[in-house]
Parts: structure tokens; C-alpha cells; sequence
């Protein structure tokens, strides 16, 4: 019979798997794509420096959770690109078939905590969930601006495109919000983006 100390140290082996998934989004300090462990751990950081713009007061802590778990799903079913129309159909439906095996490592007890933090997550029942997304869309984007524009460019990406997938940053943050918009309307103007 498996101990709580070995399921464990078994599921913190299985999501070391996190770091060999790539995004589309390239880092900003060199030219190659940033892994999904690297976009969780720099969502994090950003929930401690812009808590002080979410909407509502939130519980950091449960924040930065909901950060450091949301793409672990990603190991079996792959990062699909937000601009992926084809691969976000069946998206919801392979992301929940790994979240059952990987939260499932766990013992019972912290499997369905986080479970049940990254369902909150995507279905953006809390203030703390909708703080989170808008952080977790955000990120890219700042990225983005900073590689002016490459991804955009990449895979023809429209301002309007963004502006629509996007619009929900608002949801958790309108300071957040209103400074995403004069970024697309600076990259439009700087030519990283298409209108």
C-alpha cells in the first residue's frame, strides 16, 4: 500500500513534466518559447505585485494556488493556443480527463483541493478565479508587446482578436483592463499587431 509520503513525491515527479511543455510565446530575455512552468511560477509573482488592482479584495494565497496548478492539466493534454479554434472544441474535455489522472496522484484529501481549485479556476466562479484569469491572460500579452508582437505576427493575430479573446480581464481587474487596451493600440501603432 502506497504511504501519503509516496503518492506524494509521485505526483511532484509526474508535474515536473510541466517544464517540457511549450507555449507559443517566447520569453522576453531571448528568442526561444516559454515552457508552462515558467508562465505558472511568473503568474505567481505577478498575483503578489497586482493584487492591489483586482476588483475585489482577494485571498492571495488561494490566487496564487489557483496560478501555480491551473496548466497542469497541460502535461497529458497539451497547451492548446488560445487562438486555436480546432483545438479549444474538444479542449474542456481533455484538460478534465487530466486533471482526474494527475490530481488523482494525490492522496484523496489534497487531489480534490485541487481539483476542485482548478475547476473554480476555469469556470471563473470567485473573485479569486476571475483575478486569476485575468492575470493568466494577461501575461501573454505583455509578452507579446515586449517581443514586439512576435506571436501576434506569427500567427496573423488581430487587435481585434485579442481585444474580443481578452475582454474578460476586466472581469477581475479594470485598471488591468484599461492598460491591456493602450497596449494593443500601442502595438497597433508600432505595427507588432494587425487592426
Amino acid at each position: 500500500m502506497e504511504t501519503i509520503l509516496q503518492k506524494q513525491l509521485q505526483f511532484l515527479m509526474e508535474i515536473d513534466k510541466l517544464k517540457t511543455i511549450q507555449r507559443k510565446t517566447k520569453i522576453v530575455s531571448d528568442t526561444r518559447l516559454e515552457n508552462d512552468a515558467e508562465h505558472s511560477w511568473h503568474l505567481a509573482v505577478m498575483a503578489l505585485i497586482f493584487s492591489g488592482h483586482a476588483n475585489e479584495e482577494v485571498d492571495l494565497f488561494k490566487v496564487v494556488k489557483m496560478l501555480l496548478i491551473h496548466d497542469l492539466v497541460e502535461i497529458d493534454a497539451g497547451d492548446t493556443f488560445a487562438y486555436d479554434t480546432a483545438g479549444n472544441e474538444d479542449k474542456h474535455e481533455r484538460e478534465m480527463q487530466a486533471a482526474q489522472r494527475i490530481f488523482g496522484l494525490l492522496p484523496i484529501e489534497q487531489g480534490e483541493e485541487l481539483m476542485n481549485l482548478w475547476l473554480e479556476f476555469e469556470r471563473k466562479e470567485s473573485k479569486e478565479a476571475q483575478f486569476a484569469s485575468s492575470l493568466d491572460r494577461l501575461h501573454p500579452i505583455l509578452n507579446n508587446y515586449q517581443n514586439e508582437g512576435d506571436t501576434w505576427l506569427t500567427y496573423h493575430i488581430t487587435s481585434e482578436q485579442i481585444l474580443k479573446r481578452n475582454r474578460e480581464i476586466a472581469n477581475g481587474s479594470k485598471s488591468l483592463w484599461a492598460y491591456t487596451e493602450q497596449l494593443v493600440n500601442d502595438s497597433i501603432a508600432r505595427g507588432f499587431v494587425r487592426e
